[in-house]
């Protein structure tokens, strides 16, 4: 059966202001009753997270058979967010919109097409920046500005991981994103 995440990723926020950010929504969702302020050890890979509070139900998708099991986990600093498994299949240029295929037909990594995308996450991991050459138009393109089958990756600062809930909605999502002024975000689900 596995655990699963849903994580609202704010691809705007620099690492000056993830912290203040991270406290407004927190407190947002807090206000409204969707989580609890006193961080437990409710998520999973993080020593503490947010359980559930008494409005949970708000930010899901219809009447759950089953209220959340864990909690939010609040991630600050640069990290790569990443779905799984599954689902890193292509790249999409911003520049061309062509796509750029990953995977074989059998699911197997295409080594010349992933690994200029994985030097890049390294560097971007390290740095903060990377670009990636596009196959097709042969422009360096910021990879943080490359678009992945399934939203696989998100590359950020900012990240709000909601542990093993039902499916948030599109609605609490945009209510997520107008608490961080209304910067863009990404919605990157997984399990594991």
């Amino acid at each position: 059966m596995g655990d699963h995440f849903q994580t609202i990723v704010d691809l705007d926020a620099t690492a000056a202001d993830a912290e203040p950010l991270a406290g407004r929504v927190l407190a947002g969702l807090v206000e409204e009753g969707i989580v609890l302020a006193d961080p437990t050890d409710c998520v999973l890979g993080r020593p503490l997270g947010h359980p559930p509070g008494p409005s949970w139900s708000r930010a899901v998708a219809g009447k759950a058979a089953q209220g959340p099991c864990d909690g939010l986990a609040v991630h600050l600093g640069r990290k790569v967010f990443h779905g799984c498994p599954g689902g890193l299949e292509a790249a999409v240029c911003p520049r061309c919109s062509t796509t750029t295929r990953l995977v074989d037909d059998r699911w197997a990594m295409i080594d010349e097409a992933w690994g200029p995308f994985a030097d890049a996450i390294g560097t971007w991991s390290a740095t903060g920046t990377a670009q990636v050459r596009c196959p097709a138009c042969a422009r360096k393109v910021p990879l943080r500005d490359w678009a992945w089958t399934e939203d696989y990756f998100a590359f950020a600062h900012l990240g709000f991981e909601f542990w093993n809930w039902p499916e948030l909605t599109p609605e609490f999502r945009g209510r997520v994103a107008e608490l961080l002024d209304g910067h863009r975000t990404q919605y990157v689900r997984g399990k594991i």
